[in-house]
């Protein structure tokens, strides 16, 4: 079993910038995500990047603002958004795969470990 938990969500004004980060603990894992839910809407993949190497993904829609990272020693994968806007609002989960899966991969049926998730509101 891979835990993950992440952190740094909060109330940020349009234009703001967050750093979200999913600490995980337990088994190893290969490839992980971030995705994001708004109220009535579907889970939306955001950026998925490798292990090694760190292959990056990112929805096309979502290119330039979001930035994926990993820190493997500290087993830490970061998101970066900048230049939010309101309709960025949503709970942003993080999500790993088991050692040994196929990269890329962008629908949530591919991952096998969930956080919690951590709720970002941007106002206007």
């Amino acid at each position: 079993q891979v835990q993950l938990v992440e952190s740094g969500g909060g109330l940020v004004q349009a234009g703001g910038s967050l750093r979200l980060s999913c600490a995980a603990s337990g088994r190893t894992f290969s490839r992980a995500a971030w995705f994001r839910q708004a109220p009535g809407k579907e889970r939306e993949f955001v950026a998925a990047i490798n292990s090694t190497p760190s292959y990056t993904m990112y929805a096309d829609s979502l290119k330039g603002r979001f930035t994926i990272s990993r820190d493997n020693a500290k087993n830490t994968v970061y998101l970066q958004i900048h230049s939010l806007k309101p309709e960025d609002t949503a709970v942003y989960y993080c999500a790993a795969a088991i050692p040994g899966s196929v990269w890329p991969a962008r629908e949530p049926n591919e991952y096998n470990y969930w956080g919690q998730g951590t709720q970002v509101t941007v106002s206007s």
